[in-house]
C-alpha cells in the first residue's frame, strides 16, 4: 500500500476577514449558496452574502435543520439544483460542513468550509460524517474531492460559546494518539494509504501546540478576545488536527466515539466530549502508564473536559449499555483495528469501566 497525503486546496485564517470572503471565491464559481443554521446566518451570514454580491457573484442561503442526515443531503441537494449553484458554502459546525462536503458531491462544482466554531477538524477533510435523523452515527462517506477553500476568521470563533472551543480541543488532542497508533502498525489512514511522515509529524505538531496553547486560549475566549493562543488553537483544532486524522489516520478514539453514539442519553454530548472518552479508551486499551493517564485526566479537567461516562449522559451504564458501545467500537470497518494490537468487545467494555474509575478518582483527589 503506498503512502498518501492530502488537503484541501486551500486554508484561510485570520481576524476579521469575513467582509474580504469574495477574494478569495472569485476563482471558484459564480452561483453560491450558503448552508447555515439560523445562528450562523445571523452571525455570518449576510456578512458573506454582501461580500459575493459586491463582486458581482448570484448567492443566497438555506437553512440547515441540524443535522448530517441522507434525508438533509437529497433535500439541501434539490435546493442547489434548483438554482443552479456552482459553490456550496458550508458555515457553521461540522455537520453543516460536512453536509455542504457530501451536497457537492452529488451536484458537483466547488466546495468552501466556513467554520465558525473551532469544535472538531471536519472542515478540511474529503469526508463527511453521517447520522441517522435521531443522532446515531450511520457511516463514513469518503470523496476525492478535498474543499477548495477552507475560510477561518478567528474573531467569529472567538465569539462562539467556549463549550465547542473545548470540544474541539478534544478532538485534536485526540489525533495524535490515533495517528501514532496507525503510524506504528503501518495501518491504513484516511485517504487510503499508509501515513507519511509528514502526515504523523502534523498530528504531534498538533498535540503540542494544544497542550502549550489550550488552557490560555480558553481563557481567552471566555473574554471574547482574539490572542495569539486563540489563532494556534483555531489551526490546531481546525488545519493541524483536519490533516494530522485524515493522513495521520484514526484508530480507537474515534471508534469509541461512533459506539457511544449508538446510546440516546450521549447524544446531549458534543463529538469532541465523547472522542475525549473514546481518548482516554484508548490509553487504557494501549496500556499506557497510570502517571500518563493521570495526567492526561488532569488536564482534561483544566480544560472541563468529560472524564467519566456520567459527564456524558450515561450515570452508572448498564453491562448491557457498555457491552452496545464496544460492540459498534469493534465492527469491522471500524478504524479501531488500526491500534498495533487485537481490540475486542470485552477490551473495549473493560477499559471504558476503567478510565470512569481513574477519571472519578482523579477528580476527587483534585477537589
Amino acid at each position: 500500500m503506498p503512502q498518501v497525503f492530502e488537503s484541501p486546496a486551500a486554508y484561510v485564517q485570520g481576524r476579521d476577514i469575513i467582509d474580504s470572503f469574495r477574494t478569495h471565491v472569485d476563482s471558484l464559481g459564480t452561483e453560491c449558496l450558503l448552508l447555515a443554521d439560523e445562528t450562523v446566518l445571523d452571525l455570518v451570514g449576510e456578512r458573506a452574502i454582501q461580500s459575493l454580491k459586491a463582486e458581482g457573484h448570484g448567492a443566497s442561503t438555506v437553512e440547515f435543520n441540524g443535522e448530517a442526515s441522507e434525508t438533509e443531503i437529497d433535500r439541501v441537494g434539490a435546493i442547489v439544483e434548483e438554482r443552479g449553484a456552482d459553490v456550496v458554502i458550508g458555515a457553521g459546525g461540522g455537520k453543516a460542513l460536512d453536509t455542504a462536503k457530501a451536497v457537492r458531491e452529488e451536484t458537483g462544482g466547488a466546495m468552501v468550509s466556513m467554520p465558525t466554531i473551532a469544535s472538531t477538524d471536519s472542515p478540511t477533510s474529503a469526508l463527511s460524517v453521517i447520522y441517522s435523523e435521531e443522532g446515531e452515527f450511520r457511516e463514513y462517506w469518503f470523496y476525492e474531492r478535498h474543499p477548495d477553500l477552507v475560510f477561518l476568521d478567528t474573531a467569529v470563533v472567538a465569539t462562539a460559546p467556549t463549550r465547542f472551543f473545548r470540544s474541539g480541543i478534544a478532538d485534536g488532542l485526540a489525533t495524535w494518539f490515533e495517528a501514532d497508533a496507525t503510524y506504528q502498525s503501518d495501518g491504513e489512514n484516511i485517504v487510503g494509504g499508509t501515513p507519511t511522515r509528514a502526515g504523523h509529524r502534523l498530528a504531534k505538531l498538533c498535540y503540542e501546540t494544544l497542550r502549550e496553547h489550550a488552557i490560555v486560549a480558553v481563557d481567552a475566549i471566555e473574554r471574547d478576545a482574539v490572542t495569539e493562543s486563540v489563532a494556534a488553537v483555531a489551526e490546531a483544532n481546525t488545519l493541524l488536527s483536519g490533516l494530522g486524522f485524515e493522513s495521520g489516520g484514526l484508530a480507537a478514539a474515534h471508534s469509541v466515539h461512533n459506539g457511544l453514539t449508538q446510546l440516546a442519553g450521549t447524544h446531549h454530548a458534543t463529538h469532541g466530549e465523547k472522542v475525549n472518552i473514546g481518548t482516554l479508551t484508548q490509553l487504557v486499551l494501549e496500556g499506557r502508564e497510570d502517571a500518563f493517564v493521570e495526567d492526561y485526566v488532569e488536564f482534561s479537567l483544566a480544560l472541563d473536559l468529560p472524564v467519566t461516562l456520567a459527564d456524558i449522559g450515561l450515570d452508572d451504564p448498564t453491562t448491557a449499555q457498555l457491552e452496545t458501545v464496544a460492540d459498534a467500537a469493534c465492527d469491522p470497518e471500524e478504524t479501531i483495528h488500526n491500534e498495533p494490537f487485537e481490540v475486542t468487545p470485552p477490551m473495549v467494555r473493560d477499559a471504558l469501566r476503567t478510565i470512569d474509575q481513574i477519571g472519578h478518582r482523579v477528580r476527587e483527589h483534585h477537589g
